[in-house]
């Protein structure tokens, strides 16, 4: 099972729960340590996909409490991390493999994590958006949207904040002949309505509604991030 909790403004800390739990990017701990000790789990592993904090604001009281357990990450969050990894690198936790991806572009040495065709992409895409790119590399994060458009169609997109709404907003402005993205839009907004969580997403569905993906070229990707910022 995957679980998420919401935390601070906007974000979602993913728990994955086999025998244990893996948490992925916890932005605060308060959330998650009532959630383990709601439901009796032990937390076997902490990943982290970059360096904001929003994303690793947590990990130090999570450590504290749980002595033991290993974080996983990028090299820029290597003095939080037990172990720093990598594209091709796998991580093992509560029976689990996952698969480490190189997805930079929002961040440096930003990673993602796939396991199972499930997919914890951070702040590296959004349902019908992409993070910003705040190193400046726009081609680095053209890439990283290419290397997601290119995984199985039904794999699910676990994204780190809800920001579905917002974006869908910006994506029927530069696509408003596009049904798919204008379906999208009223459903989300009847969702958000009844307080309704709109992710996971899947890479299907992404290509249909993701600006960011339907983009043909990376010149109109760019054209798009730069609009998307002064949105």
């Amino acid at each position: 099972m995957i679980y998420g909790i919401p935390a601070l403004n906007d974000n979602y800390i993913w728990v994955i729960v086999t025998e244990g739990a893996v948490v992925v990017d916890p932005g605060e701990a308060a959330p998650v340590l009532a959630f383990l000790k709601d439901r009796g789990l032990t937390l076997q592993g902490i990943l982290t996909t970059h360096k904001h904090g929003d994303h690793t604001g947590g990990v130090a009281e999570l450590v504290r409490a749980y002595p033991d357990v290993s974080v996983y990450g990028p090299r820029e969050v290597g003095q939080l991390a037990t172990a720093v990894v990598a594209e091709g690198d796998t991580v093992t936790l509560d029976g689990r493999v996952f698969h480490v991806l190189s997805t930079p572009g929002h961040t440096e040495t930003h990673i993602s994590y796939l396991t199972d065709g499930k997919l914890f992409c951070g702040d590296a895409m959004f349902s019908a958006g992409c993070g910003r790119v705040f190193t400046g590399d726009f081609h680095a994060q053209f890439q990283t949207m290419a290397a997601f458009k290119a995984l199985p169609p039904g794999t699910e997109v676990y994204a780190a904040h809800e920001y579905t709404l917002t974006n869908l907003t910006f994506a029927r402005d530069v696509l408003p002949e596009n049904r798919d993205i204008e379906s999208a839009y009223n459903e989300v907004k009847a969702m958000r309505a009844q307080g309704r969580r709109t992710l996971p997403s899947t890479i299907e569905r992404e290509r249909a509604i993701n600006p960011f993906f339907i983009a043909e070229d990376e010149a109109t990707f760019i054209a798009y991030r730069k609009k998307r910022d002064t949105y």
